[in-house]
């Protein structure tokens, strides 16, 4: 039994709901990231997917460049969550309008 596009589409969309549910709802800066890193993921799912089934590689090089942002999106935003509760003692996102003193 082969695999159809479909369920790609469906898998990509499930991690996707789930990644705008972990960034509505939580309050922790971590969990926030975590919900965009999931929504990145769908996107490169659905990339790579799309790709297999149209016979090119062209979105097989744009998930590439999807994962380099999302480790330089990682990089600043885990950077700016140590800033945070250095000045804080907390990572809580309502908490935190802004950086300054």
């Amino acid at each position: 039994m082969s695999i159809g596009p479909y369920h790609y589409l469906g898998l990509a969309a499930a991690l996707f709901a789930i990644g705008v549910i972990g960034v509505v709802t939580r309050r922790n800066a971590i969990g926030v990231l975590i919900g965009v890193e999931l929504m990145l993921n769908a996107a490169n799912i659905n990339l790579v997917a799309f790709s297999r089934f149209s016979g090119g590689l062209d979105a097989q090089i744009f998930a590439i460049f999807v994962i380099v942002i999302a480790a330089a999106e990682a990089a600043v935003a885990l950077a700016i969550i140590l800033q945070l509760f250095e000045k804080r003692s907390d990572v809580d996102v309502d908490r935190a309008r802004t950086l300054r003193g």
